[in-house]
């Protein structure tokens, strides 16, 4: 665990921050100092989260965004300038998936985790890379991934194909920026124990307890564990740290093979 004050004068914007992994994050980098900002399409909740960091001291900001329009993206940031004059770090945590077949997947289901996971992470980083180049001071870009971006993804081809663009985003803009003193990474949970997972991907008792197999350290991971490895990524201790994808899951995604 960082030591608090670590993050102290930065600003981080987070999206998908209201709920979950996002708001975990948020919390953590709060706790290290940093002033956040919240952005997801459900205003209800990030006025909620903000007003739960407050009680903590962490200054927060809520901007209903819907990251698949640029223009919500550009006011996002300008909102974040107009409130803080500044923004150090990203986080592009916002994603969406389903679990269903590739033959049923529909057009329109495909298009719309696309549009989130993979589009959403260039608009904001590009609205903020742009931003951080402007100002000259460098900052940090930390995308949310998933193994299956690199193993496929059965049941959910939509989210590996986005997820796939956000590594290969990830290492690109990587060396691009680096010049200009920004570090991009990827962090990649594995099974982390969430409301939404609990809904979305193991709802059934039995699809829970068999993905539970998966993973040799045999258990889930928690928001507590992913927020902590996300504030490492976007820390000064890990400023030598470029264009790498950190792997969090137990060893799941190394699979057990005969040791199963």
């Amino acid at each position: 665990m960082l030591a608090q004050g670590t993050l102290e004068g930065q600003v981080a914007i987070i999206t998908g921050g209201g709920t979950g992994i996002g708001y975990g994050i948020a919390q953590e980098l709060g706790r290290l100092g940093a002033r956040v900002v919240l952005a997801s399409r459900g205003l209800e909740r990030l006025h909620a989260a903000v007003a739960e960091l407050a009680e903590h001291g962490v200054q927060a900001l809520a901007v209903q965004t819907d990251i698949r329009d640029p223009a919500q993206v550009d006011e996002l940031v300008r909102q974040t300038l107009e409130r803080f004059g500044q923004v150090d770090i990203l986080v592009n945590n916002a994603a969406g998936n389903f679990v269903v077949e590739a033959e049923k997947l529909s057009v329109n289901g495909f298009n719309a985790v696309v549009g989130i996971v993979l589009h959403g992470t260039f608009h904001c980083s590009r609205a903020v890379g742009l931003e951080m180049i402007r100002r000259g001071r460098g900052g940090r870009i930390l995308n949310l991934v998933a193994a299956y971006a690199w193993t496929g993804g059965p049941m959910t081809l939509h989210s590996a194909v986005a997820k796939g663009g956000v590594v290969a985003m990830t290492r690109t803009l990587a060396v691009e920026w680096a010049k200009h003193g920004i570090r991009v990474n990827a962090l990649c949970p594995g099974p982390v124990d969430t409301e939404q997972s609990r809904a979305q991907l193991w709802a059934a008792p039995e699809i829970r307890e068999r993905l539970l197999r998966t993973v040799p350290t045999g258990r889930f991971g928690t928001i507590e564990e992913v927020a902590q490895a996300a504030s490492y990524l976007v820390s000064p201790y890990a400023d030598f740290i470029n264009g790498e994808v950190l792997v969090i899951d137990g060893g799941e995604w190394l699979g057990k093979g005969l040791a199963e």
